[in-house]
């Protein structure tokens, strides 16, 4: 029994399958947008995104794993708190780590 072989194009050896042009004029433009596309995802993930939450508080994606949520007058007291919650950082940024 004959083990059948595919011949490649003499032009194509080397290069993986998953490479191989096609000869469509919109590989080159399908790439490009494809890269747009991951670019905006990875560009949307540094961003803040707020929401309310079902219970009617605010939520805060982007800071970490899960979002931050509190209600309205929790931020509020958050916020009139700004510059205390800054000195401290600024007091123990020896002992506080980044990431």
């Amino acid at each position: 029994m004959a083990i059948l072989q595919s011949k490649t194009k003499p032009e194509l050896e080397g290069i993986p399958p998953m490479l191989q042009r096609n000869g469509k004029a919109t590989d080159t433009e399908t790439l490009l947008a494809r890269i747009a596309q991951l670019e905006a995802q990875v560009a949307s993930k540094n961003t803040l995104k707020m929401k309310v939450s079902e219970k009617g508080a605010l939520s805060i994606y982007g800071l970490q794993r899960f979002p931050i949520t509190l209600y309205s007058e929790q931020w509020t007291r958050l916020l009139a708190a700004k510059e205390a919650i800054e000195a401290f950082i600024e007091a123990n940024k020896d002992k506080l780590s980044t990431k």
